[in-house]
This record gives C-alpha cells, sequence and structure tokens, in this order.
C-alpha cells in the first residue's frame, strides 16, 4: 500500500502521516526532512541557497541517513549526527523553500524519494507526493488548514524546543512559504486531482487520524470538531 499525504507548511502533515502509517505497520517517510537536511548542511558550509549548481555539490557529497524508528517516526543523521531536531530550526525553515525549489536538487531528491517508494509499502509525507513522487498511490490525502492555525501550531512546537518567536512574524513566513510552494516551475504544492481534501483547522491530531484511517479502511466517519491541538 501507498499513501501520500501533502498539504502547506503546518497543515499537519508529518504527525498525521507518522500516525498513520504506525496504525497500519507501514514505513513513513518525511520527504520535507530531505531538503531540511540538505538546507542544514548548505548553511553550514556557507553556500548561497540561491546558487544550485553549488547546492547540488552538497547534494551529492553529503552522507544523509533516514532511519525508521517506529513511534519515533524519522530520525535523520548528517556524517552520522543526529540532525532531526535541528533540520526544524527557523535559519533552516526559512531557507528550505528556496532549495527546494530548485529543478535539479529536486530532481535528485525526488530520484531517492522514487527509490524508497519502489521498496514497498509506504506513506510519504510532502508537497508533491501525489501528482508527482507517486502519483500511482492508493491513497492521496491533502492537509489543509488556515494560516492562524498553522502559526499557532508552529509557534507552539518552537517553544516546546525553547524558541520564542513572534506569532505575526511565523504567519509572515507562512504565507511566503506558501506563495513559494504554489508557484515554483518545478513540482509546485498542489493537490493531485484524485486526493481526498481534509481541512484540519478545528480538528485533533486523533481525528485527522481517524479520518484518514477511516478512509483508507471504507468506513463512514463523523469526526466531532473539538478544536486544534497540535
Amino acid at each position: 500500500m501507498k499513501i501520500a499525504v501533502d498539504g502547506p507548511a503546518g497543515a499537519g502533515k508529518s504527525t498525521v502521516a507518522r500516525l498513520v502509517a504506525e496504525r497500519l505497520g507501514l514505513r513513513y517517510l518525511d520527504t520535507g526532512a530531505m531538503y531540511r537536511a540538505l538546507t542544514l548542511e548548505a548553511l553550514r558550509r556557507g553556500v548561497d541557497t540561491s546558487d544550485e549548481n553549488a547546492l547540488m555539490e552538497v547534494a551529492t557529497s553529503i552522507d544523509l541517513n533516514i532511519v525508521f524508528q517506529g513511534d519515533k517516526g524519522n530520525v535523520i543523521y548528517l556524517g552520522g549526527e543526529d540532525v532531526t531536531g535541528l533540520i526544524r530550526q527557523p535559519d533552516v525553515t526559512a531557507h528550505v523553500s528556496e532549495v527546494s525549489s530548485h529543478r535539479k536538487v529536486r530532481e535528485f531528491i525526488v530520484a531517492l524519494q522514487d527509490q524508497i517508494g519502489r521498496q514497498g509499502s509506504v506513506v510519504m509525507d510532502g508537497r508533491d507526493i501525489g501528482t508527482v513522487v507517486m502519483p500511482d498511490a492508493d491513497w492521496k490525502i491533502f492537509l489543509q488548514a488556515t494560516v492562524e492555525e498553522r502559526a499557532r501550531r508552529r509557534q507552539a512546537e518552537l517553544l516546546r524546543r525553547g524558541v520564542s518567536v513572534d506569532i505575526e512574524e511565523i504567519q509572515e513566513q507562512i504565507r511566503a512559504r506558501d506563495y513559494l510552494d504554489s508557484t515554483r516551475d518545478n513540482s509546485p504544492l498542489r493537490k493531485a486531482k484524485d486526493a481526498v481534501e481534509i481541512d484540519t483547522t478545528s480538528l485533533t491530531i486523533e481525528e485527522v487520524v481517524d479520518k484518514v484511517l477511516g478512509l483508507i479502511r471504507g468506513e463512514e466517519q463523523d469526526v466531532q470538531h473539538s478544536g486544534g491541538n497540535y
């Protein structure tokens, strides 16, 4: 079984996809983490994130390893260093859209994702999984939420890591990223024609997961809205 979970930043893709994979006993791949790891390494090397050729030199030389660890999801290693938390830092978030917009970079990363997809059942989340990476997915889910709710979730996530960021600043970052992701020439963010869209704004994580599992299992779901809880 192949399940694609797409959507904009902060819609709940990674959390929902990981839990769905866990409940179904499938592998899980956070494709965005691959771009984030590349962005982190580029910043560490002082590479200009607008320089496609320089980014490709980084991409083809890094030792990137993604380990599937059940309820922990993906643990990301760069050169043997666990960078799972570091790739979520604000400086990486501020540059990852530009890094992922380059055609050669996307083709390189998508080829790696395609290899993983061919290895068996998997749940992948990203922005172009249902349209580019796994257009043959058995299920395509597109998660959406308001900018305000996505910013609230992002702020809460950063606070848990000890990082304080103004909510309005986060909202502007999200709007800018939405624009870049949806207007780029290569694999833009968009819902696949056969994807099921779920608005997660007023749903808890468990409600979204139950809704996705219900769709996959062909069950009728009557999910009650009880307020976001990401």
